[in-house]
């Protein structure tokens, strides 16, 4: 008799599909979750024969080896599919073909696993799967790591709670592993504006670049088999990532980050509005990295990669973020007695700072510090000699455990330092006139499961400002860090920070109506003598242009004034910045910062501060109530010119699925409206988001986006 030898595999591509929810990727693999069985079907020369065994072998790597848990040997199990391991058992016969279920363990081949036919294997019982068939086959990709349960819920196999990034809630797993739309919040707190972003994890070739992302690693570079064995941690996969969608490393990163208003003849990162094209110019780019970036660009394409990967992501928006570059959980601004802001030290005050929150388990750290981890690619600062951050335990961040792996020192920072403001004075004395104890983390945001709406996260990360809870969190952290667990304030620094908290001085501004782009910004700063003895104070005024990060690009205004205050009294200086003022340095980012340093002679200091985010006028996107999928649908995009002057080279850039359309339009006279009507056919049902972007010769992308339901061809 001849040798049996299989003549030809079929994967069961739309069942396998099907069931793993995978039937998304844009793909000829068969991508498959791990922990879930799935079928094959294989063909013979000949009908097999009861005595004639049969085994499997998966590799994964280019050293595969049965130590790394990079190689599994098993053979066909007659009781069944077991759970743990990579396991097999035999389904029914047909003639010269055999169906055959194959389940792989919930906590190994995070990377891709191929069904590698065992060519030139001679081990007595395994089946060769001969070379001329090899190209034949498909590779067989397990998307690492699976969201657990994603499965129909008719389905009776259990759902593999082992996997460290089992997600116990199903409308949350669709949320944040299936879910290709999401939300960016950006602005400040007093004004939240969404973006739309799309991250086609599920687009051509995007799984394909996403394992290429993992290969090009230094971590793969420097230890390619040590590497491959880690990717079934999502630990380690979080971290690789937040090091290669930023570029600082050398070492191939995806993009290229830049803060300040000039970026040549590349991209404004403001013009981002999802992954694909980021990641497809990265590869057109031969892998050299895209330029530019900012914080919710790299936030974006991380999100994009560990969703695709598999790993529950979303995105989260801190505002008022502190980046404390000397690593002193405390943020450190300098002023001159002007009230302008200082280039002295590198800690910032950002506006807003977005990140990756990942959803697995956390054993390393001990009980209660699994679940939402901050993964955070933009370059900061190094962490091990790479520009890496975390995973960071959002528990661990708001209990205070500094020390813990990896950067919670860092993300604590970020969310409740305290702001200690200095006047410099010409002779290079520094006098400290201000503690901020409670602007540090505010509003900390997140997309809702299931809709667009906002949802305020703050409580996860910490304990309400003010509280005697969140004060004891933040000196156990700032102990710890210091090398003392129970080192406490001694008696002269709480007095100090009582003195500076609670000055006998009282500041602050109130816009008398919301910011509008084009307009002029109408101020109050309201001066509050809170002692029995009446002051004479001297106020400096100072307006900037800043981006988002709150760096100055010019000041625009300088004004000083002296006001007398008596016993308890009150004050309000009135103070009005008009378009003519900040129209020609005011950035993308249309922000402004205002600071007003009081000066009591001999006595107190006091600095007031407000930044503030001009509001645009809002694109209109009119979309019809029912889409369906290959037939053309129209939508209205209505734009306006605010300014109170003429605007020219106006462009929209209408953005579906990845896919851009520049469209040239007339120019605007000062205050006109219009609006055009833009058609478009999908292509396949689902949630699509349509972005829209606005730019002309006095501002740059004005953005807009709509969510429409596409309904499949032939429904009601």
């Amino acid at each position: 008799m001849e040798a049996l030898t299989p003549t030809q595999i079929s994967w069961q591509i739309p069942a396998n599909a099907d069931a793993h929810h995978t039937s998304r990727f844009a793909c000829s693999e068969l991508v498959v979750r791990r922990g879930q069985s799935f079928g094959i079907t294989l063909y013979f020369n000949r009908c097999p024969q009861d005595q004639e065994s049969l085994a499997f072998v998966v590799e994964t790597g280019k050293s595969p080896s049965e130590s790394n848990h990079t190689r599994a040997t098993f053979a066909i199990s007659s009781s069944g599919l077991t759970g743990g391991a990579w396991s097999a058992a035999q389904g029914a016969c047909d003639g010269s073909s055999a169906n055959f279920s194959l389940t792989s363990p919930p906590h190994r081949g995070h990377r891709a696993l191929q069904a590698e036919p065992a060519g030139d294997l001679r081990q007595p019982g395994l089946l060769p799967l001969h070379r001329a068939v090899r190209a034949a086959l498909q590779p067989l990709v397990l998307s690492p790591p699976g969201p657990g349960g994603l499965r129909p819920a008719l389905t009776p196999a259990p759902r593999p709670t082992a996997d460290l990034v089992f997600l116990g809630n199903e409308a949350e797993r669709h949320e944040y592993v299936l879910n290709e739309n999401s939300i960016i919040f950006v602005g400040n707190a007093q004004y939240i504006e969404a973006r739309g972003w799309y991250f086609g994890q599920f687009q051509e070739n995007v799984l394909s670049v996403c394992l290429m992302l993992l290969d090009l690693s230094l971590y793969h570079r420097q230890d390619p088999a040590g590497d491959t064995a880690r990717r079934s941690d999502p630990r380690y996969v979080g971290r690789v990532v937040s090091s290669m969608v930023n570029s600082n490393d050398n070492d191939n990163g995806v993009l290229e980050g830049k803060w300040n208003v000039e970026f040549a003849n590349h991209e404004n990162p403001s013009r981002w509005d999802g992954s694909v094209a980021i990641l497809r110019k990265w590869v057109q780019n031969n892998y050299s990295s895209v330029k530019y970036g900012q914080c919710w660009v790299f936030a974006g394409v991380a999100g994009t990669v560990l969703r695709c990967l598999g790993i529950p992501t979303r995105l989260v928006t801190n505002f008022n973020s502190a980046h404390d570059v000397d690593r002193t959980l405390s943020i450190d601004k300098y002023y001159d007695p002007s009230g302008k802001s200082l280039k002295i030290g590198q800690d910032s005050t950002w506006d807003y700072h977005v990140w990756n929150e990942c959803w697995f388990m956390r054993r390393d750290l001990g009980t209660g510090l699994s679940g939402w981890q901050v993964v955070d690619s933009t370059p900061q600062e190094k962490s091990q000699g790479m520009f890496q951050c975390g995973p960071a335990s959002v528990m661990a961040v708001k209990q205070g455990n500094v020390l813990l792996n990896y950067d919670t020192a860092f993300v604590f920072t970020e969310v409740n330092a305290d702001i200690n403001r200095w006047v410099v004075y010409p002779n290079g004395s520094r006098v400290k006139v201000y503690c901020d104890t409670t602007s540090i983390g505010t509003h900390i945001s997140t997309k809702a499961v299931g809709s667009n709406q906002r949802v305020d996260i703050t409580s996860n990360y910490k304990f309400p400002e003010g509280s005697a809870e969140e004060r004891s969190v933040y000196k156990k952290a700032c102990a710890e860090f210091a090398g003392s667990s129970t080192r406490p304030a001694s008696a002269s620094e709480d007095a100090a920070a009582e003195l500076i908290t609670h000055p006998e001085l009282f500041g602050k501004f109130r816009l008398t109506q919301p910011p509008v782009l084009g307009k002029d910004i109408d101020l109050i700063l309201t001066l509050a003598n809170l002692s029995a003895a009446p002051k004479t104070v001297t106020v400096n005024l100072s307006v900037s242009t800043v981006i988002y990060t709150r760096a100055a690009v010019k000041e625009i205004l300088k004004e000083a004034t002296t006001v007398a205050l008596g016993c308890k009294e009150e004050k309000h200086l009135p103070l009005r910045i008009t378009y003519a003022h900040y129209g020609a340095s005011l950035t993308d980012d249309k922000k402004i910062l205002v600071t007003a340093l009081c000066d009591v002679a001999q006595g107190v200091k006091l600095l007031v501060e407000k930044a503030i985010t001009l509001e645009s006028t809002n694109i209109a996107i009119a979309a019809p109530a029912h889409v369906v999928a290959n037939q053309p649908a129209t939508v209205e995009i209505a734009y306006a010119n605010p300014l109170p002057e003429p605007v020219d080279n106006c462009v929209l850039l209408v953005t579906l699925m990845g896919q851009a359309v520049k469209i040239n339009v007339a120019g605007l006279a000062a205050g006109e409206k219009s609006k055009i009507y833009f058609e478009f056919t999908p292509h396949s049902p689902g949630a699509m988001q349509l972005h829209v972007d606005f730019s002309c010769n006095k501002f740059h992308h004005v953005k807009g986006f709509v969510l429409m339901n596409v309904a499949a061809a032939g429904s009601a």
